[in-house]
């Protein structure tokens, strides 16, 4: 008999917005799995710290933050033969995922290696879009709104072709595409609706219009912009 595969949504980063189920796996695990970015500590780990037993044994994925997807690809083909040889062993794998699993998570990749083999489960999460609504008191969409999530890489002339097409956005990934994000924006005058937030729900949350963000945004960062009239008031 294999162990199962858990694929744990934490949420967008305040431990007391995983969900009970995450929650109760972690704290029965016998074996973790999470990645970190070129070396960085985990802040997936950092989430589900406190709940981590110890002699808990750790798989760490480092993955290399680089434009070329090769070196991570490699990463995730190494801490796949490493979960699948604990499963192979009888024990569960919980793997740490930020967010929700299957929005723009980690963890699919690993369940792409993985699932065809393996009992898997996905436990989801709090995501970020939503959690960013919540804190900024911004509902996203109403009626028969239609909601966008653009990625912040894309490239300008993209980006403001989906911004046109859309009725309520967010861009995530923001950081260092913040600048021509912002351009973007002010260019379809657009600014006065939108708002900028960075690491909601962390003691170091950032909430502002975004005529008001910084310069610098960190990866953890996002944009939500209403073009129409607030259908919920």
């Amino acid at each position: 008999m294999t162990g199962t595969l858990y694929g744990v949504g934490l949420g967008p980063g305040a431990p007391d917005l995983m969900t009970l189920r995450a929650a109760r796996l972690i704290e029965g695990a016998r074996v973790i799995a999470y990645p970190t970015l070129a070396g960085a500590a985990s802040f997936a780990r950092s989430i589900a710290a406190e709940l981590i037993a110890s002699g808990t044994q750790e798989i760490v994925m480092d993955v290399p933050m680089t434009v070329d997807r090769a070196p991570a690809q490699a990463a995730y083909d190494d801490g796949a033969a490493r979960i699948a040889a604990a499963l192979d062993q009888g024990n569960d794998v919980i793997v740490l995922c930020e967010g929700d699993p299957f929005f723009y998570g980690s963890f699919m990749y690993l369940y792409a290696r993985l699932s065809d083999r393996y009992p898997t489960e996905v436990v989801p999460g709090v995501t970020s879009v939503t959690a960013c609504a919540a804190r900024a008191g911004r509902p996203l969409v109403a009626r028969n709104e239609r909601l966008t999530v653009l990625p912040g890489p894309l490239p300008e002339p993209e980006m403001r072709e989906r911004i046109l097409g859309a009725e309520s956005l967010a861009i995530m990934k923001v950081g260092r595409h913040l600048p021509k994000i912002r351009a973007v924006i002010a260019d379809l005058g657009l600014t006065d609706r939108a708002t900028y937030i960075e690491r909601a729900t962390l003691d170091e949350e950032v909430i502002l219009p975004l005529s008001d963000a910084p310069e610098k945004a960190p990866y953890f960062s996002m944009i939500l912009l209403t073009k129409g009239n607030d259908p919920w008031l």
